[in-house]
């Protein structure tokens, strides 16, 4: 068995070229690395180094060993990660999702485990399955239902857009609004609302969006401008928000501004689980 040191040095070589960049790339001496490519060269048998005065260089053997190399290294990584992720995950719940709205909620649950860890970075729903099968999270809040061999989803609540406007806009006296009814308006939004960003920038004929990532520069402008921003029936539990904002919210009636949730897990994690998924349904349904 060739030790993991060796083919990390020949993968460095490749990469770099020269024994004195790859004594410096792994923060060994140079006499070190040569004796790790000849130990390297005597297992395998084979000639990888064309060896020149004042020169060393791989063989076209030595390209495919340093190739092939990498692909040890990696799946070596793939196995200790996978090991550790699982045993991880077994001992502490790992929660993420595709929107901010429930990760507003799960923060504000009093009763929340602590053994619960939050993951404040939004996810892509193409990256949901594989996150979940690599253990690198318990579940993730998604907007669509999963059902497959391994993993399946549970429905927890519908997450419902608002606008916030100027009361003297002329539709801050409506009921309820449609995105057409907010065509041309600018608006103030934090850049971090996940999928909400997509669906506001295709409904909306002719906006303007003036993203801001930092949320105390966001609430700052919508303290001393009129800009409308957009909230959801989640938001009122968030203590981040400026409760003496003025402004009318007023709900958004179109079909796609209404997003229902669902927590996705491996169904092996079910009964683990089950605790607080049923938590996280309760607290939604206090927010009716």
């Amino acid at each position: 068995m060739i030790d993991n040191y060796l083919l990390e040095e020949l993968v460095t070589f490749k990469k770099y070229g020269t024994l004195a960049a790859t004594a410096e790339e792994l923060m060994v001496t140079q006499p070190t690395v040569t004796r790790g490519m000849q130990k390297l060269e005597d297992e395998l048998g084979v000639k990888i180094f064309d060896r020149q005065p004042n020169r060393i260089s791989l063989t076209k053997t030595g390209e495919l060993a340093a190739t092939e190399a990498k692909k040890v290294l990696d799946t070596n990584q793939q196995f200790f990660d996978t090991v550790r992720n699982f045993d991880f995950s077994h001992r502490v719940i790992k929660v993420a999702s595709v929107v901010p709205g429930p990760l507003i909620l799960l923060r504000n649950m009093k009763s929340l485990a602590k053994n619960v860890e939050v993951n404040n970075n939004l996810f892509s729903t193409d990256a949901i399955s594989q996150n979940l099968i690599e253990n690198n999270y318990s579940m993730i809040i998604t907007n669509q239902e999963f059902e497959t061999p391994a993993i399946e989803s549970l429905y927890i609540g519908t997450e419902k857009l608002s606008v916030n406007l100027d009361k003297f806009m002329a539709i801050a006296s409506l009921n309820s609004v449609t995105f057409q009814q907010l065509k041309g308006l600018s608006f103030i939004v934090l850049t971090d609302i996940g999928i909400w960003k997509d669906i506001i920038q295709q409904e909306i004929p002719d906006a303007k969006f003036l993203y801001q990532a930092q949320r105390d520069a966001f609430s700052e402008i919508t303290q001393y401008s009129n800009f409308p921003y957009f909230s959801t029936n989640i938001s009122k539990i968030d203590q981040s928000l400026d409760e003496s904002d003025d402004r009318v919210q007023i709900p958004i009636s179109d079909e796609a501004a209404s997003m229902d949730l669902y927590v996705t897990y491996l169904k092996e994690r079910k009964s683990q689980l089950k605790p607080l998924v049923k938590e996280i349904t309760d607290s939604w349904n206090k927010l009716q």
